[in-house]
C-alpha cells in the first residue's frame, strides 16, 4: 500500500511540475506578445520622428518663440495671396498667418503626427477653413503658386534652399527666413535681434544681388536694413 502511495504522489508531484511549467510557459509567451507589440507600436509612432533625421539635411522640429511668430506677422504685414511654410511643425505660424494676416496658409511638415495636431490647432482657433496642411518633402514642393514663404530653417539647407527659390520665385513673391538667412541674398530688411531675427527677401533679378528696396511699412519697425 504504501509503495501504491508513493507511486500516486509522484505522479501528482509531476503532473503538478507540468501544470507549474505550463503555466510559466503561457506567461512568458504573453510577455513576449505585450514585449513585442509594445516595440512595434512605439516604432511606428517614432518613425516620422526618426526619418527625417537620416535624410542628408535634417530639418528638427524646434517650435517658433511668440516673438518670432510677431516678427512673422510684421514681414506679413499689407501682404496678399497665398502662404506656405516650409517646415510648418505644430502650424503655429499658418494658424498666425490665417488669424492674424487673414492669408491663405499652406503648412509643408513631413512629420505626419505634426499635421495632424496642425490641423487640430487650425480647427481650435476657427481657421480650419483658410488653411491647408500637407505631409510633403518641401523640395518636392512647387513655390511658383504662392506669393508669400515661410521658412525655419538650418544653415546646412540654406543655399541649396536658395538655389530652388532661384528658379520658382516670381518677381513679387516674399521669402521671410527665420534663424538663418540666405547666403548670398540681400535682404530688403531684418526684423527683430538674435535667435528671433527674420529676414525678408524678395527674388534677385539674376538671383545674386537683392536691389528692391524694404516696404516702407516697416519703418515703423525695428529693423536693419542692409
Amino acid at each position: 500500500m504504501k509503495g501504491l502511495e508513493n507511486t500516486q504522489m509522484e505522479e501528482l508531484l509531476k503532473e503538478s511540475s507540468v501544470n507549474k511549467q505550463s503555466g510559466l510557459s503561457g506567461v512568458g509567451l504573453a510577455l513576449v506578445g505585450v514585449t513585442g507589440g509594445a516595440a512595434v507600436a512605439l516604432s511606428i509612432i517614432a518613425a516620422p520622428f526618426v526619418t527625417p533625421a537620416l535624410r542628408k539635411v535634417c530639418l528638427p522640429f524646434v517650435p517658433a518663440t511668440s516673438q518670432q511668430v510677431r516678427n512673422v506677422l510684421i514681414g506679413l504685414k499689407g501682404r496678399s495671396g497665398r502662404l506656405v511654410d516650409l517646415g510648418s511643425g505644430d502650424g503655429r505660424i499658418v494658424v498666425a498667418a490665417a488669424c492674424q494676416a487673414q492669408l491663405k496658409a499652406v503648412g509643408v511638415e513631413l512629420n505626419p503626427w505634426l499635421v495632424w495636431y496642425s490641423r487640430w490647432a487650425a480647427w481650435r482657433a476657427g481657421v480650419a477653413a483658410s488653411t491647408s496642411f500637407v505631409t510633403r518633402d518641401l523640395w518636392r514642393l512647387d513655390l511658383r503658386d504662392y506669393q508669400n514663404i515661410v521658412i525655419f530653417g538650418v544653415e546646412e539647407m540654406m543655399l541649396d534652399l536658395e538655389s530652388k527659390l532661384s528658379q520658382e520665385l516670381t518677381q513679387d513673391s516674399l521669402v521671410i527666413a527665420c534663424r538663418f538667412p540666405l547666403p548670398s541674398w540681400k535682404p530688403a530688411a531684418t526684423i527683430g535681434h538674435g535667435l528671433d531675427s527674420v529676414w525678408l527677401y524678395y527674388r534677385p533679378p539674376e538671383a545674386t544681388q537683392q536691389t528692391k528696396e524694404a516696404p516702407e511699412l516697416l519703418k515703423s519697425y525695428s529693423y536693419k536694413a542692409r
